[in-house]
């Protein structure tokens, strides 16, 4: 049965990741502008764009065009970035992305290590002392945050870290070979903004899990024998909380993937989604594709294992009746 489970929800995320190129592929043609002429300038010649229009393959059917895609995608080759075509020239799209990758990665990593237990542990305390003014103050604050967009909070870390205090810089510069106090003390400004974004809503899901299974009959009965509330919520109620809790953590990994533009783009960090940004500007169309599909990819991806980790901490699901 878990097997069945397992391969039904890989097939459901294939089938996404699929209509998902379809929306990728359809909105980014929709957009305005011709790229050719885009990328000539001002040697866009009706003569000189029809050539460039047969060499980029856009002067084929768009259904032709999204299956050469989809198939070379499905190889692995990205493509050839249409920025500087018009000169001859032009960039493998797996050599932009790798550092932009890594970047991404590294700020991800980082985030999920610092806020993935710092969070549980919040959620832990607040459901072992409901009502109290610790549970109180931990709600109300994670409320608070969740309710202030990414970029205030940003601006915020910014003008007391930066400009009062001057510890830290407002503008991540990477060289790639900074490492151990220079590195998080240049990624220090995205990484908090991030943390705190991330934190508050896995706060909130731990705790209202935690306390919506202390609620079940079986707590109920241990309570009433005296066993500890500390004991019975670290050794059973939050094992039948993984659930809804991984989730939420693999839904705020994916958007630390893909969701970022508006950090990268205040900090100026050079990671995956502001080079997105950058090739919308420039209308370097296969670049955007890529960058849609591995955000849509690792969005899948963990969504995939959450529902695994799920179906696996929970009996009912693993033995359906």
């Amino acid at each position: 049965m878990v097997w069945r489970a397992l391969l039904a929800r890989l097939g459901i995320s294939l089938v996404t990741l699929w209509v998902v190129s379809v929306l990728i592929f359809i909105g980014t043609n929709l957009l305005p502008g011709d790229v050719a002429q885009i990328i000539l300038g001002q040697m866009a010649t009706p003569e000189n764009t029809a050539v460039l229009r047969e060499k980029l393959g856009l002067d084929k059917h768009p259904v032709e065009q999204y299956l050469v895609w989809l198939s070379n995608v499905a190889m692995g080759d990205l493509g050839i970035s249409k920025a500087g075509l018009g000169a001859g020239l032009g960039t493998p799209i797996v050599e932009m992305l790798g550092p932009r990758i890594d970047n991404t990665a590294m700020l991800t990593v980082l985030v999920g290590v610092i806020a993935i237990p710092i969070s549980v542990a919040l959620g832990l305390l607040a459901a072992m002392h409901p009502g109290t003014r610790l549970d109180r103050t931990i709600t109300f604050s994670t409320l608070n945050i969740i309710s202030i967009p990414d970029f205030l909070i940003a601006t915020i870390l910014v003008l007391v870290f930066a400009v009062s205090l001057g510890w830290l810089p407002s503008i991540v510069y990477l060289r790639g070979d900074e490492s151990g106090w220079v590195l998080m003390k240049t990624i220090a400004m995205p990484l908090m903004t991030l943390v705190i974004l991330c934190s508050s809503q896995i706060i909130r899901m731990t705790r209202a899990t935690v306390l919506n299974v202390m609620s079940s009959p079986y707590v109920e009965m241990a309570i009433l024998k005296g066993v500890p509330r500390r004991r019975i919520i670290l050794r059973h109620a939050l094992f039948n909380a993984i659930g809804p809790i991984v989730n939420v953590i693999a839904l705020n990994l994916a958007w630390l993937v893909g969701g970022v533009v508006v950090v990268e783009q205040i900090f100026s960090y050079p990671g995956l989604a502001k080079l997105m940004i950058e090739a919308v500007q420039m209308r370097d169309m296969p670049l955007v594709q890529a960058c849609a599909m591995i955000f849509c990819a690792v969005y899948v991806v963990l969504i995939f294992i959450a529902d695994m980790a799920t179906i696996l901490s929970n009996p009912r699901l693993r033995h359906p009746k």
